[in-house]
């Protein structure tokens, strides 16, 4: 079983630099009651994947690659509420790897950047362009965004 271990932060401001790579992500969700059942289209590439909350910060996930052909079919078919599209540019800061995530669409406005860790005390440095920490906040999950685009929040 995996454990997805993850601090999630709003963005205050572009000036992270060049990234090591970008990708365009389009992702869907099954309706579910419990856990998050996602499908997600990355570049070529296309994966399955379930969640389930552990601790605050902390779920369970399982991942698996899957024909794109196939991801776009069941994002298509199934996938109810709004789907969530994504440009994902890797940055690396003081040693770590930083997703920082520019929605679209639904969710065009909102930049999110998420650090994976190893354990949930692991220390890390903060980088200037970062703003208030929302890991807490289950309006960032993007299972919620899904349902609840950002355009829909009352500011």
């Amino acid at each position: 079983m995996g454990t997805e271990i993850e601090r999630k932060f709003l963005v205050n401001d572009i000036s992270w630099g060049q990234p090591l790579k970008s990708l365009s992500i389009i992702q869907g969700y099954f309706p579910t009651s419990g856990f998050s059942l996602r499908v997600r289209v990355q570049e070529d590439k296309a994966f399955i994947t379930l969640k389930k909350t552990k601790s605050k910060i902390s779920r369970h996930e399982f991942e698996y690659e899957i024909p794109e052909r196939d991801a776009r079919e069941m994002i298509g078919i199934f996938c109810s509420g709004h789907i969530v599209e994504k440009t994902r540019h890797i940055v690396e800061y003081k040693g770590f790897n930083w997703e920082v995530d520019v929605f679209h669409g639904d969710n065009d406005g909102l930049i999110v950047a998420e650090l994976e860790l190893e354990s949930e005390d692991e220390i890390f440095e903060k980088p200037a362009w970062l703003g208030e920490e929302v890991t807490r906040d289950t309006r960032y999950l993007n299972a919620n965004l899904a349902r609840f685009p950002y355009k829909t929040w009352n500011k």
